[in-house]
């Protein structure tokens, strides 16, 4: 890929550089757009829940940004096989995510594929001078992660029909919860300094892009992450995801663990999200009114590390 050609143009503020959410191009002084893509295959069976766990994923990427969406078009991959009410409820799904999210959908565009996928390509604003990318983390801020993880993990056990009716039922809500709770948060805190939100490279993986971009090295403390309690059942028992191996073999050299973690909770820092929280670097003084603001958040929220000068590594577990 690193043959493709590259665009250059004075108002793009954020595009490839740093392996960013969305792209964000200024309009003029006021407005600049923010612009993404992402669909995949189903993670669950009941078709009007995948909807519904697809488009919270496309949004999320504007939240990432300090964005709010505005526009939404479906994209569509769908087999002749399976009966058009399937691909309605998929529909539906989305449309009811973009509905909360205040957004308006718009169309979009399907083709004929053997198996189901869906997304959304999304359009959101936000002043030039909001925007919040996910390469200016700053020593001295902390660290909070607004949803916990283990979702690739618990993913794997429901393809594998080994998921409890109460793991499903977790994993559903945490996917499915928008990360525009977070993202209002951050606007009644403010003092954030870097963002971004946690999907296919699992959290130190996006824990890395931020470091990495930013020149720091970012500690966590893996008693302090939250995670879904089957989650760490499914992963003693081998429910891995291939993806979390590819990752941890990206990122490994980049980490230092400090002391030895449990083979699940190493698995977990690894394991690739669907729909995952935010990430978000804020100043310590604003960190309490964060933590306040998101309190009426319907799933898990901590404080998970603190952001320091560049050392030997990009990421520190202790």
């Amino acid at each position: 890929m690193g043959n493709l050609p590259k665009f250059h143009d004075d108002r793009l503020i954020v595009g490839l550089e740093t392996s960013d959410d969305a792209a964000v191009y200024k309009i003029n002084d006021d407005t600049a757009i923010i612009e993404t893509l992402d669909f995949f295959t189903p993670v669950v069976d009941d078709p009007y829940t995948f909807g519904q766990i697809a488009a919270t994923n496309s949004l999320s990427d504007v939240y990432a940004m300090g964005g709010e969406p505005s526009l939404a078009m479906n994209i569509v991959c769908f087999p002749n096989c399976l009966e058009p009410e399937v691909l309605g409820e998929i529909l539906r799904g989305g449309a009811d995510k973009v509905k909360e999210a205040g957004a308006i959908l718009i169309g979009g565009h399907s083709v004929a594929d053997d198996e189901p996928k869906y997304g959304l390509s999304v359009t959101g604003f936000v002043h030039p001078d909001k925007v919040i990318a996910n390469a200016t983390a700053k020593p001295g801020d902390v660290l909070v992660l607004t949803k916990p993880i283990g979702l690739g993990v618990i993913n794997t056990a429901i393809k594998a029909d080994m998921a409890s009716p109460e793991a499903y039922e977790k994993a559903v809500k945490v996917m499915t919860t928008l990360n525009k709770i977070g993202k209002n948060a951050i606007d009644k805190a403010g003092g954030v300094n870097s963002l971004t939100d946690i999907t296919g490279f699992g959290l130190l993986g996006h824990v890395l892009e931020m470091a990495e971009g930013s020149s720091v090295t970012i500690s966590l403390k893996a008693s302090q992450i939250p995670v879904i309690e089957e989650a760490i059942e499914y992963a003693n028992m081998g429910l891995v995801p291939a993806g979390t191996y590819a990752n941890k073999k990206h990122i490994v050299h980049h980490v230092l663990f400090k002391t030895k973690l449990p083979q699940y909770m190493e698995d977990l820092l690894y394991d690739p999200q669907t729909s995952g929280g935010l990430l978000i670097s804020i100043k310590p003084e604003n960190a309490e009114i964060l933590m306040k603001e998101l309190e009426n958040s319907p799933v898990e929220y901590a404080i998970i590390g603190e952001v320091h000068e560049k050392r030997e590594y990009y990421i520190e577990v202790e």
